[in-house]
């Protein structure tokens, strides 16, 4: 069975609450719920939100180390984090870096990725369903 890490980063934590017109009404519980019900049978989820970056290259250097995949948010780290760019890289994550909302739509800042060049793929701008999306391609991409 395929172990999957799916990990959250600043902020996430008020999803639901926090600009919903952006980033939707669900909260990350409801987002878990929703992944959990998907990956059913097929994968084992665990699940992390810190607004703590050394949280986040931690449980990332761990699923690499053992081979699990990963869907990253990492909020506003996406943009300023080296640190998670080589936790990802030396680690040798699998990691599939997701966004609720279209970063390319917003502010020129949101439009640059440090972690993107080192992640297996990027999904954006589909709300709750990027989520979704990422679990299936890391479920698929062992057989692609």
């Amino acid at each position: 069975m395929h172990r999957i890490v799916v990990l959250n980063g600043p902020n996430l934590n008020l999803l639901g609450t926090r600009e919903p017109g952006i980033y939707g009404a669900l909260s990350l519980s409801d987002i878990e719920r929703r992944l959990r019900e998907r990956a059913a049978s097929r994968a084992d989820l665990a699940f992390h939100q810190s607004n703590h970056e050394g949280d986040l290259v931690g449980w990332i250097q761990e699923a690499g180390l053992a081979g699990a995949g990963v869907i990253l948010n990492a909020g506003a780290y996406t943009h300023t984090s080296v640190a998670l760019r080589d936790a990802i890289s030396g680690s040798g994550a699998a990691v599939i870096e997701v966004h609720l909302s279209n970063v390319h739509a917003r502010e020129d800042f949101r439009h640059r990725s440090l972690i993107a060049p080192v992640a297996r793929g990027v999904i954006a701008g589909f709300g709750a369903m990027s989520y979704d999306l990422a679990l299936e391609a890391l479920l698929e991409g062992d057989r692609a």
